[in-house]
């Protein structure tokens, strides 16, 4: 008690030294704002060292970046029924490709080339199919029939045969594309480009491709982060001045707040971290886990004016009596989260690192802003202090009470069935993850992902990496002959696309050797390949397709597959499918064969980061278990203290399962987050407890229903400020966002209820036990 005495007088001595240092503080990180850029790529969830990390990385250093495409389509029949659609179609694909800085190339069919056998030079060559750029209807009608018939090549590629529908593949520069210029070129260049084609020829262009969603993606989380801070601050403000009927007391505590969101970005941009889907949410988190500090310190101060009306003495006391309490409150809640500083996933560190230092940084902000602010004003008003004599707040703390005397039992086995329903439900839980899951559903691009999934089978790229261990390994007829088997049972998995690889350019190669008739378009036999190949050889730099799809050793070749959105059983399914043909088709001695790619990667790192946050959960239980058994020396009252913390997250799992909610980078953390808040009650309810205790010569009876007379408003005032500052996530357009606003809203309506009746209810219970473990501390 000695250490909060000196630190309350300290404060209140030092007071505009105090506001200097915090000032200063808040300029110094105000300057990191500069720093602050957002995360332009999806979160790696695995550590660097994972073999699935490796993997990917191997097949870049190999081939670059996989994802770096963009598409544009056209489902329109008009479109080759006018002749100015079409031409302003071929136009769109070479205004684009102007853009050199940003675009490494265009295949379209404004610059579609058709493979030809030069029988002079005995060489294939790529040749321009048009000489033209515009042109009739005739030509239109000509050209359509000989693209789609003549040319399987670009089938799925640059059009889909049974459908009609047109594309054009656009490939981002790999030196910009996870960078701020991709974001700014799609936002302020790309897509004013598409909205006036749009426009001036009466088509829908469907855009997508990974960059493109990333753009659409990163510009949402930017929006958004700024919609939750301003709703954050309306909305608990709101309800802050609803409980306290107080514009003094709700104007001290959305400064302190603000001041603790500007403290959040600063760090961000200090430890020069991106903003991700997950640090996005920290500066909403800060404002709604920082008003439930003023609360309980502005409530304290009010009920010390209440009682004596002695201004010094209720700052000091406000310091003193509730200091020690908020302090555990906000340790609790950042070790709860500081918990992911021990995963090895890059995001979750992050998003650890900055939501523990900020909760202490609002709890520091708190202890010194709120009495300090007060102490610079008069007296509060009687008025003001009305709220403390609410009849309706009594009445709802009087019923709890009678719960608790009269009730023990029946509040024993509804907690019992309830966790028995719980138990069910949570059975049911499905695990899930996806690269395009959570995006909103009501945006155009996601929308056109599935059309995209419908008309070309995905764009969430799936790589088989193929490592024939010998130079020029790929071009052997055995290989080509396993690549094609490959790419027929690939063809039977509905979920993905018609594969392309090297396989694609060498049936065109033999087409081409016979003048380009499309029956040819099959691999050569053993007797063709001699002559395709002595061709292919002489082609030289001719074919730079083939740079794409095979090393320049020729000992690496990849098959490229598209997947659609599905879910990570099915895709684990499916993975565990093309593994058996893998081994099946490629013994190990021969060739290294491996699966990768951005899909692949997300769906290895969700379920790594189910694993981590589950450790990190447990890790979080036991750190809170350590800090109330410090404070009571008692593993019972641990045990205690537990139950009502941990039976909420039972019953959000239990919902998650039966509104099948599935497990997934953003609802696992509800759990996390939900924890190390709700348990601040409980510190808030026995540190009360035990100030009573000490005070009643160890009567428990007496000290659980003075505590929860004492703290069961504040505690009843912060859950419900919890509960709406969380349910405005469910205004986001993510849908991991949303679910993870619902269900820690809905967490922490079940802890404030079973902090309210559960714990009591269990220290009345075990008070014989209590009461002797007392005696024994007191002698």
């Amino acid at each position: 008690m000695n250490f909060w005495n000196n630190l309350a007088r300290t404060i209140l001595t030092h007071r505009v030294a105090t506001l200097i240092f915090i000032a200063v503080i808040t300029c110094l990180l105000a300057l990191q704002f500069k720093n602050v850029q957002f995360s332009y790529t999806e979160a790696n969830l695995l550590p660097e060292d994972n073999p699935v990390n490796v993997q990917y990385n191997q097949f870049l250093d190999i081939f670059g970046e996989e994802g770096n495409i963009v598409v544009l389509a056209v489902k329109d029949s008009t479109l080759f029924n006018n002749v100015s659609k079409f031409n302003n179609w071929l136009k769109l694909a070479d205004d684009i490709s102007n853009f050199k800085t940003e675009i490494e190339g265009v295949i379209s069919f404004s610059n579609i080339k058709e493979l030809k056998k030069n029988q002079e030079k005995k060489r294939f060559e790529l040749q321009p199919l048009f000489s033209k750029k515009q042109f009739n209807q005739k030509e239109i009608d000509s050209i359509k029939l000989h693209i789609f018939s003549d040319l399987p090549f670009y089938d799925n590629l640059l059009f889909n045969k049974k459908t009609g529908t047109v594309q054009t593949i656009i490939y981002i520069d790999k030196e910009v594309v996870n960078t701020k210029v991709r974001s700014d070129f799609i936002k302020n260049t790309f897509n004013p480009l598409i909205t006036k084609f749009n426009k001036d020829n009466n088509l829908q262009v469907r855009v997508s491709g990974m960059p493109y969603v990333r753009s659409m993606n990163a510009a949402s989380v930017k929006s958004e982060m700024g919609m939750f801070v301003v709703l954050g601050l309306g909305v608990t403000g709101l309800i802050f001045f609803l409980f306290f009927r107080s514009f003094r007391a709700t104007l001290i505590t959305l400064s302190v707040v603000i001041v603790g969101v500007v403290w959040s970005f600063g760090t961000i941009g200090l430890f020069d971290y991106r903003i991700s889907i997950l640090t996005a949410l920290i500066p909403p988190l800060i404002i709604v886990i920082g008003v439930p500090n003023a609360i309980f310190l502005i409530h304290k101060y009010q009920q010390e004016v209440h009682k004596h009306g002695n201004k010094a003495k209720s700052l000091q006391r406000v310091i003193t009596k509730v200091g020690n309490a908020t302090l555990m409150t906000n340790v609790t809640t950042a070790a709860g989260f500081a918990t992911f500083i021990f995963t090895k996933s890059q995001i979750l560190k992050e998003f650890g690192v900055i939501a523990a230092i900020n909760i202490l940084g609002i709890f520091i902000l708190s202890i010194c802003l709120i009495p300090i602010l007060y102490s610079f004003m008069p007296l509060p008003k009687a008025k003001h202090l009305k709220h403390l004599e609410k009849k309706w707040a009594d009445n709802i703390i009087n019923g709890m009470m009678q719960i608790v005397r009269h009730k023990k039992p029946y509040v024993y086995l509804a907690t019992f069935i309830l966790a028995i329903v719980a138990l069910i439900g949570a059975d049911q839980i499905k695990v899930s993850g996806s690269l395009i899951e959570d995006m909103s559903k009501k945006t155009q691009f996601y929308k056109d992902i599935i059309f995209f999934e419908k008309e070309f089978g995905g764009i969430l790229p799936l790589e088989i990496l193929i490592d024939t261990k010998k130079e020029k390994g790929v071009m052997k007829l055995s290989t080509l002959k396993r690549i094609e088997r490959m790419e027929e049972e690939i063809l039977k998995i509905p979920e993905l696309s018609k594969p392309i690889s090297i396989n694609n350019l060498v049936k065109y190669s033999k087409q081409a050797f016979y003048n380009g008739n499309a029956d040819f378009y099959s691999l050569p036999t053993s007797q063709e390949q001699n002559f395709i190949l002595s061709y292919a050889q002489n082609s030289g730099g001719n074919t730079n397709a083939l740079d794409n799809m095979v090393d320049k050793k020729g000992q690496y070749a990849r098959i490229t597959t598209f997947m659609k959105d599905i879910g990570t059983e099915r895709m684990e399914q499916i993975l565990n499918r093309l593994q058996l043909i893998i081994d099946d088709h490629f013994p190990t001695e021969r060739y290294t064969v491996s699966m990768t790619g951005k899909a692949l990667v997300f769906v290895k790192g969700t379920n790594y980061l189910i694993n981590n946050l589950t450790i990190s959960l447990g890790l979080a239980i036991l750190l809170i278990s350590l800090f109330i058994g410090s404070l009571f020396k008692d593993y019972k009252m641990v045990l205690i203290s537990l139950v009502p913390n941990l039976f909420p997250l039972l019953l959000t799992a239990g919902l998650m399962g039966y509104l099948g909610i599935p497990l997934k980078p953003s609802t696992i953390l509800v759990f996390s987050i939900a924890f190390g808040i709700s348990v601040d009650d409980t510190i808030h309810f026995l540190a009360k407890y035990r100030q009573e205790l000490l005070a009643s010569n160890g009567k428990i009876r007496k000290s659980v229903y003075k505590a929860l007379k004492e703290t069961g408003i504040s505690m009843f005032y912060t859950s419900i400020v919890l509960f709406f500052g969380f349910l405005v996530f469910v205004i986001s357009s993510f849908g991991g966002t949303k679910a993870l606003g619902g269900l820690v809203s809905i967490t922490l309506l079940f802890a404030m209820i079973s902090n309210l009746i559960i714990l009591p209810s269990l220290l009345l219970t075990f008070e014989r036990n209590m009461a002797k473990k007392s005696k024994k501390n007191h002698k």
